[in-house]
């Protein structure tokens, strides 16, 4: 926006700098025939210094004085020394007709006599105070002042067209018609902030689609649980014996504890969906944080599945909200765990611009057409052997933390056979404040004693 309102300023100034340079030259045009060339004066004032030199230098006064009398012109014969003015003064000495204002304001033109006098006629029409402008004058201000006008609104009108697209869109949107259309051109002024108005209005979008995702999911989700519960607290009333009622409360227990995880998946993803969520950055070593991660996720999954793990480069000093990072990895690690058939890789390098994490398994893959759609929030594509795994939020997670971090997770096909992965963030820049090393070894730490 400051460079509009800078490129605003300067053409300002560049058609002042145009409209003044053309007033003065129309009015220099104008006032041409005003006293500098004035021919009558200049005929009047020949005359009378040839009639003064065919008689005496004492008898001046007297003829001069003889000429304004019978011709009603105000002549007078100053010395050079009451004529003020260097530039006056060196008009005269070049022998020229100079020009001068008097007190009153009446216009005098002057010519230097041989003896050194100065010739002095009042030029005609002259008027007594200062000089008026005329009608013309004033309407070639006011025109000039109109061209200046009309140059700054044809600046500001495609500004305040695509400003009222923009509050017409703005207040669709508003009213609940959840599509921002506002046609803005790329060279509109205000073009980036109608950017800015399209992400926001995405944004919400998706958050909007999402909650009712959500919602909906939620509560399909629940309702499994809370029949299984029904049907177990049924079977407990009509048991007859212990053993049975233990069985039943057992089952209710499992019920309970899966509603435990829909609810704290559900409020994990609903917080990385929240536009406030404030990053915990800190230098981490990825070089015994990822084998302690793979490690436990490896002894929670089956035991014939094998989890390598291959870290690149200098990788002591990866800067990242480490739980979130923690989150990302063992998502993919669990997923990856349900399709593969034996053996999953995690391969992690970074250099000076980007860090980059891939996650690897043998298993079937993702068909191309649904390597976009698994990312959204409850989608879940073949169940493995028919049962339900999960609840379609461990992919929708990674994806929002990986966006938090500024970058993105993509899904290609895997050295292994199966499917790839790809987790690629930004380096982020050092702070001046040193971040406590001491939490990854934490982190480290609480992973190996589970």
């Amino acid at each position: 926006m400051a460079r509009h309102f800078l490129g605003l300023y300067l053409l300002i100034v560049f058609t002042l700098a145009v409209v003044s340079w053309g007033q003065d030259r129309l009015l220099q045009a104008y006032s041409s025939t005003e006293l500098v060339e004035d021919k009558s004066v200049a005929i009047a004032m020949a005359t009378l210094v040839d009639r003064l030199r065919d008689i005496p230098g004492n008898s001046w006064h007297d003829a001069i004085s003889g000429v304004a009398s019978r011709t009603g012109v105000d002549v007078e014969l100053f010395d050079t020394a009451d004529i003020a003015g260097e530039a006056t003064l060196a008009r005269l000495k070049r022998g020229q007709i100079a020009y001068m204002e008097a007190a009153d304001g009446a216009a005098w033109a002057l010519r230097r006599l041989d003896d050194g006098h100065v010739l002095a006629i009042k030029s005609a029409g002259a008027g007594a105070g200062p000089p008026q402008r005329g009608w013309l004058e004033w309407s070639l201000t006011m025109l000039f002042y109109a061209i200046i006008a009309l140059v700054l609104m044809i600046w500001i009108w495609p500004l305040t067209r695509d400003l009222r697209a923009l509050e017409k869109a703005a207040a669709q949107f508003g009213n609940r018609n959840w599509s921002f259309n506002a046609n803005i051109k790329p060279h509109s002024q205000i073009y980036p902030l109608s950017q800015t108005f399209h992400r926001m209005a995405s944004r919400i979008d998706g958050l909007i689609a999402s909650h009712k995702d959500m919602s909906n999911a939620v509560s399909h989700e629940i309702r499994t649980p809370l029949s299984r519960m029904k049907f177990e607290i049924e079977l407990a009333q009509q048991a007859t014996s212990v053993a049975e009622v233990r069985q039943s409360l057992e089952h209710i227990k499992t019920d309970i504890a899966a509603i435990n995880d829909l609810v704290a998946a559900t409020l994990s993803y609903a917080i990385l969906e929240r536009a406030d969520v404030s990053l915990n950055i800190h230098a981490h070593n990825f070089t015994t944080l990822i084998p302690a991660i793979a490690e436990t996720v490896g002894r929670d999954t089956r035991p014939d599945l094998q989890i390598s793990t291959d870290v690149q480069g200098d990788a002591r000093e990866v800067r990242c909200d480490v739980h979130l990072m923690e989150t990302v990895l063992k998502n993919l690690l669990y997923n990856a765990s349900r399709y593969a058939k034996r053996s999953i890789g995690v391969t992690f390098s970074c250099d000076a611009s980007v860090n980059r994490l891939f996650v690897d398994d043998d298993g079937p893959g993702i068909p191309e057409a649904d390597r976009r759609r698994v990312f959204d929030s409850f989608v879940q594509l073949e169940r493995t052997a028919g049962r339900k795994t999960g609840f379609g939020l461990g992919l929708a997670i990674v994806k929002r933390a990986i966006e938090w971090h500024g970058g993105q997770v993509s899904i290609t096909e895997s050295p292994l056979g199966g499917a790839r992965f790809c987790v690629v963030w930004p380096v982020i820049g050092l702070r001046r404040d040193e971040p406590d090393r001491g939490r990854a070894s934490a982190v480290i730490l609480r992973y190996r004693r589970k």
